[in-house]
């Protein structure tokens, strides 16, 4: 067993294991660790705890120290400067008509790397797009193509349910979906119904597909026939509520209407 922390460098983002040393850290403190972009601020969201020794990849590093106030004022600098390189790199890429989209412009803790992550419909030669950025920012330039599912997660937005994304708000890892799971969800198979603002067949697919492969699938919402019956039964009193409210209106339309009858005359009309 090995002692381990977590450590988050993005909201939502992956958790990286780190060795907390001699260092008395609690959870939602601020630390400074070594990875291999560089030296990172991060998040620990996962206090002091012993693991199996599979399933941490070794060497594993320590954390460097608990990050200072200084620390996290030259993190919000960084972040203004982000919003600068993202502009530069927009009309650079504009002066190379290149076809990229720029989504999200990263600096690394110590300022030695800057991360520019686009996407793009095939493979994109930004070698003198990237002598232009080094010679502007004078440091090491790393150009990133991502998939329309990382650019959903950076970007953020709301889903057909009306909520924040998930890939945004909670989802560390993008799991593998499949048309499958629709289908074992008795779910429409229509794209524009299961799909994303990504494009992509939507990562709650997989929520509850576990239950509808368990023994007990019979407990499953698409499966028990008694889910949904008290809202069909209010509905339906509402109905003859509504009908009933209606058709005691004076002129008897509603009536007529049932009958198959037509207005004689403009005068009936309302």
């Amino acid at each position: 067993m090995i002692e381990v922390v977590g450590v988050r460098f993005k909201h939502a983002g992956k958790i990286y294991y780190f060795s907390p040393g001699d260092l008395k850290l609690a959870a939602y403190d601020k630390v400074i660790v070594e990875t291999a972009r560089g030296v990172e601020f991060g998040e620990l969201v996962i206090p002091a705890r012993l693991v199996a020794d599979e399933e941490v990849i070794l060497p594993l590093k320590q954390v460097m120290r608990q990050a200072t106030t200084a620390d996290e004022l030259f993190v919000e600098q960084n972040k203004l400067k982000e919003k600068e390189a993202f502009q530069v790199c927009l009309k650079k890429i504009s002066e190379h008509q290149l076809p990229m989209k720029l989504v999200d412009v990263e600096y690394t803790f110590d300022g030695n790397k800057i991360i520019f992550s686009f996407t793009a419909e095939g493979r994109v030669d930004f070698r003198e797009l990237v002598k232009d950025l080094a010679a502007i920012f004078r440091t090491r330039i790393e150009l990133r193509q991502i998939g329309v599912r990382d650019e959903a997660k950076m970007l953020g937005g709301v889903g057909s349910c009306g909520r924040i994304l998930c890939c945004t708000s909670f989802l560390g890892d993008f799991e593998p979906v499949s048309i499958r799971m629709a289908k074992d969800q008795k779910l429409s198979l229509n794209p524009t119904k299961i799909s994303g603002i990504c494009g992509r067949l939507m990562c709650c697919l997989k929520y509850e597909n576990g239950c509808y492969k368990s023994d007990d699938k019979e407990r499953c919402c698409r499966n028990n026939s008694q889910v949904g019956e008290k809202m069909a039964e209010t509905s339906d009193e509402a109905n003859l509520q509504g009908d009933s409210a209606v058709s005691a209106r004076p002129d008897g339309r509603v009536q007529r209407n049932r009958k198959g009858e037509k207005p004689k005359g403009k005068s009936e009309r309302v």
